[in-house]
């Protein structure tokens, strides 16, 4: 099933600085084909169900791994079952009508 997600991943006890973080993340995502689109407050993602949660994890583990003692992800998700849509089918939906 085709997912597209809004994730933003918010490692805790870390300090003020989240960027490392942040890139180690997105490498992640890109590594597993996602096509992450980082914005001012989140990433974008569009994928198979199973390898955005699948990212999710990895990005949790490598976040551990580099030091934050808690790691907190919000997470919003969309799926079809009636057609097949990308992020930029949904946008150009919008912006068409406005």
């Amino acid at each position: 099933m085709k997912a597209i997600g809004d994730i933003a991943i918010i490692p805790l006890g870390t300090g003020l600085s989240l960027s490392p973080f942040v890139a180690a993340c997105e490498h992640i995502l890109e590594q597993a084909g996602l096509d992450p689109q980082l914005h001012a407050n989140g990433t974008n993602v569009e994928g198979e169900w199973n390898d955005v949660m699948a990212a999710l994890k990895r990005c949790h583990e490598k976040l551990h791994s580099m030091g934050a003692i808690r790691v907190a992800t919000n997470l919003r998700i969309s799926t079809r079952t009636d057609k097949e849509q990308s992020r930029e089918d949904k946008i150009r939906s919008v912006r068409e009508k406005m």
